[in-house]
């Protein structure tokens, strides 16, 4: 059976300082997912958390108590909505969450191609060059990957985004095209065995047709090696939600993505 698209694991509202956009309330997400026949959510604002050293000065405020602040979310008979969020990975390898307060989310996602963040999530001496960030690729996914982790609950997030080379749109791309199908079914073995998700999370419809198979190479590398996907629109103002479903479904089509493809975090089971 063809996957169906009834979720959006990745989306952000008014309280991660990247969207401070007042119209961006859970009351208008849930909005957009009765809208576009979803049936389950994720509420994933961006967090830092205050018992975990590190924090940038950018994650600071993005405290417990700043997205505990969004809480309770609305309901509705069609939709359930659950409460998670983004953390982050540091230079360090360090992540942004304590255990305890993974036992609060219901799902956790985990951007490991945020290397836009300069001397927090890449050092000043890797900052300028495409082969160190090509490392770094695989080197941060498998740091997560072998950390003491409820995967059960975890989704990798935005594997093939272009924040991992923000200095043009080709670098993300170079980037990809540098790793080996050997070294990408090395992370997507251990992903699958950990049972983490992988969320499918990229502008399939901006890219060019000869753009588009380089980066669903590894999202089908990923898919060869039994890994489980789901999907996120990392929305962050209302006119970004309802273009997403369709989006979604091209990438569906693209990777010929069924059922059994689809990742269920526990609260689902």
């Amino acid at each position: 059976m063809r996957f169906v698209v009834d979720q959006d694991y990745h989306i952000h509202s008014k309280l991660s300082s990247c969207s401070s956009d007042p119209g961006q309330t859970p009351e208008r997400i849930l909005k957009y997912a009765e809208d576009n026949n979803l049936k389950r959510l994720v509420l994933t604002d961006h967090f830092w958390d205050e018992t975990v050293k590190g924090a940038s000065d950018w994650y600071k405020p993005q405290d417990f108590a700043h997205i505990m602040s969004s809480r309770p979310l609305p309901q509705s008979e069609k939709v359930r909505f659950f409460f998670g969020c983004e953390t982050e990975l540091d230079k360090h390898l360090t992540l942004g969450i304590s255990k305890a307060r993974m036992e609060e989310m219901d799902f956790i996602i985990i951007p490991t191609t945020h290397l836009h963040m300069d001397n927090f999530t890449i050092d000043e001496s890797d900052m300028p060059g495409i082969e160190r960030r090509r490392e770094l690729w695989s080197e941060r996914f498998l740091a997560v990957l072998n950390m003491d982790l409820p995967f059960r609950k975890i989704g990798i997030a935005h594997m093939t985004c272009s924040l991992m080379a923000p200095a043009a749109w080709e670098d993300h791309l170079a980037i990809l095209d540098g790793i080996s199908d050997e070294t990408f079914k090395k992370v997507f073995t251990k992903a699958a065995q950990v049972g983490v998700g992988i969320e499918l999370n990229f502008p399939y419809l901006k890219y060019t047709e000869a753009e588009r198979p380089r980066v669903l190479r590894p999202y089908r590398l990923a898919k060869e090696c039994g890994c489980k996907f789901y999907f996120g629109s990392d929305a962050h103002h209302p006119g970004e939600l309802d273009p997403c479903v369709e989006q979604f479904e091209a990438i569906v089509d693209a990777l010929d993505l069924q059922e059994s493809d689809k990742f269920h975090f526990e609260y689902e089971i």
